[in-house]
């Protein structure tokens, strides 16, 4: 192993007055880090960094490990002698892998073998399609072997058309061993085609290895079940959502004990992301969004006993806890980000609550820039409540100056809007091209009680339009913001809301910009691939005319109803292999707008889907997204 010197940056090398601003460039040579695991003797931490190539368009990564307790880094080239494998059973005699079958017959060739140059594919249902790739026939199939060379994979789903780990996300997170070597527990939804496509009930099942036979774990609950692992003395695990066909539905943490599911998080107001246990089994921490951060919670596991069962809140701070490693004795090995800064490896010591960094990928590079500043802002909505708002300031803020201002609209619609740290709506970049960012925790957000998050649902064009113009105009009432030079930019839902905010904004902004959009309600129901979310958010099928909440949806949240009222320049952003929100949409607002007249431009990513993820692909983007704000703010 060598000593990864090059990584180490020495806090004194921090210059008291950087002068640089973050760019494009710079934005898109920064490390990306993924931790691997915690060595079997739980005294390293094995890790990934990750640095884009825009040369290369296609990024290249090293590993290392590096002391639980810092120090120096070490580049390594093979991990098998530090990690345990969990698809290795517990006994050693069988691993688990996954691999595409081919299952049922979609091509022209499938069904007229002679002809080969035949390039047709014939469905009889929905999801025929699925994020970026159409349905060729194959499923992923969860296979186990015995743990020896040219062992035989058996398939534990044989000729069953679904999918084991999930499409398009799922990895070997999808399927464990039993602490006793003698099952697979894994995450499958077991519908296909039409059906499908408008459910979310994934269930747990339990393949057993001797008797061939499979056993549906979860099958009273009608949502998603996920994240299956064992607690230290053996209880299965998950997380959990109830209702069918909300995705975004409150997530709990399940803890089957002596046959009874207990819910640790039921009484909790959040949701759950991932979620880890204490070796000895008597917490279980997680993490969560909480008043515009992420962070580390913990519940006491009391099994049988009347302990009432407890959600604390473990760290605290303007930053997120992205990710739970492990842990290592009185610390807990997380992942850390904040809106100026990229991941890296933190342990936080519970005794003394204090925060050690230890890895430094990139302070080098961010010790010779002036970083922007952000500030919480709290704004009453039109219904009288409390909302956060991030507001980012440029670099060397100057109070007596004024700025031109970009609302952000985010995603989703149900997503948090925390200090995590984005390679593309990178509000750190944004401020650093000199512009106020004003990001608003509006209707939809986790991490303000379930109730503020499911308030978006068959609401997208009310209460939340209203959010986004209480933040802008009250930032906006600042000496230093340009009134005159306002924006708004967003992707996915936050690319409808420019879209609705074009018609209904009068004449607040200068300037839009929509990446992905949805634009026409009535078309994105008819060729999107998970119906089950507009069934959920927009209330029903269009053309249900007694449907009242459908139609309110289609009629007074449509943005095709207000193009008439357009009159401001857009940009016009679109993935050609969306099939979340698919090119249709992008090509009907552009459009609209050059028909009526209006400057606007499409920029097309042809092989991109929902995301922009090519690095020669992403510096156009961002050339694109500062260029049109040059050219009309």
């Amino acid at each position: 192993m060598k000593n990864a010197l090059f990584l180490i940056v020495s806090t004194m090398s921090i210059a008291a007055s950087a002068q640089q601003v973050l760019s494009p460039e710079t934005l898109w040579k920064l490390g990306r880090v993924s931790v691997l695991g915690i060595s079997k003797d739980g005294k390293e931490i094995v890790y990934k960094v990750a640095i884009p190539s825009v040369e290369e368009n296609k990024s290249n990564s090293k590993t290392y490990s590096i002391s639980v307790n810092g120090g120096i880094p070490s580049e390594i080239t093979d991990t098998k002698a530090l990690l345990t494998d969990k698809n290795i059973s517990q006994n050693g005699a069988y691993v688990v892998s996954s691999q595409e079958v081919k299952i049922e017959k979609v091509l022209g060739k499938d069904f007229y073998p002679e002809l080969t140059k035949s390039d047709a594919q014939v469905y009889n249902g929905l999801d025929y399609r699925h994020w970026d790739t159409w349905n060729n026939g194959t499923h992923n199939h969860v296979f186990y072997a015995e743990n020896k060379p040219k062992a035989m994979p058996i398939d534990i789903m044989p000729r069953e058309p679904y999918d084991a780990p999930q499409k398009p996300f799922g990895g070997d997170e999808d399927f464990i061993w039993s602490p006793d070597s003698k099952s697979i527990i894994y995450v499958c939804k077991k519908k296909s085609g039409t059906d499908y496509a408008i459910s979310t009930n994934t269930d747990l099942y339990e393949y057993d290895l001797e008797t061939k036979t499979t056993k549906n774990l979860t099958e009273s609950n009608k949502g998603y079940d996920t994240n299956p692992s064992f607690s230290p003395t053996g209880n299965l695990t998950w997380l959990q959502m109830k209702r069918d066909g909300y995705e975004a539905d409150k997530n709990d943490i399940i803890v089957r004990f002596k046959g009874l599911d207990m819910n640790l998080t039921a009484n909790w107001d959040g949701s759950a992301d991932s979620f880890n246990w204490s070796p000895d089994g008597k917490k279980v921490f997680f993490t969560a969004a909480v008043d515009g951060t992420k962070q580390v919670f913990e519940v006491n596991f009391p099994g049988l006993t009347k302990i009432a069962v407890v959600v604390k809140q473990v760290t605290q701070g303007d930053f997120d806890v992205a990710d739970v490693v492990g842990f290592s004795e009185d610390n807990l090995i997380v992942t850390r980000t904040d809106m100026n800064h990229a991941a890296e490896i933190y342990s936080y010591n519970f005794n003394k609550k204090s925060w050690l960094q230890l890895t430094k990928i990139n302070d080098e590079t961010y010790s010779k820039l002036a970083l922007p500043k952000y500030e919480r802002r709290y704004v009453t909505t039109t219904d009288g409540k409390k909302m956060l708002v991030w507001v980012i300031l440029p670099p060397n803020f100057d109070k007596a100056k004024k700025y031109p201002a970009l609302l952000y609209c985010q995603g989703g619609p149900q997503s948090p809007l925390t200090q995590s740290y984005s390679f593309r709506w990178n509000f750190s970049l944004m401020a650093s091209q000199g512009y106020v960012i004003v990001a608003p925790n509006r209707r939809g957000m986790y991490g303000h009680g379930v109730a503020w998050n499911e308030q978006i649902s068959k609401d997208w064009g009310g209460q939340v339009m209203d959010d986004y113009l209480s933040a802008i105009d009250d930032v906006a009432k600042e000496s230093y913001v340009d009134k005159a030079r306002l924006g708004a930019v967003g992707a996915s839902y936050g690319g409808y809301s420019v879209f609705q905010l074009a018609g209904i904004h009068n004449n607040r902004f200068k300037t839009f910009i929509s990446h992905c959009g949805v634009f026409n309600l009535e078309s994105m129901y008819g060729t999107t691939e998970e119906v089950f979310f507009n069934n959920w958010d927009h209330g029903g099928a269009y053309w249900e005319k007694d449907n009242v909440v459908a139609q309110k949806t289609y009629s007074e949240f449509n943005p095709i109803n207000r193009v008439d009222k357009w009159n401001t320049p857009i940009l016009i952003i679109q993935g050609g292999k969306d099939y979340r929100v698919p090119i249709g949409q992008g090509q009907e607002a552009f459009q609209a707008a050059q028909l009526r007249g209006i400057k606007s431009r499409f920029l097309l990513f042809p092989e991109e889907n929902h995301w922009v993820l090519k690095p020669q692909n992403a510096q156009v983007w961002q050339g694109e997204f500062y260029k049109w704000l040059k050219e009309t703010l």
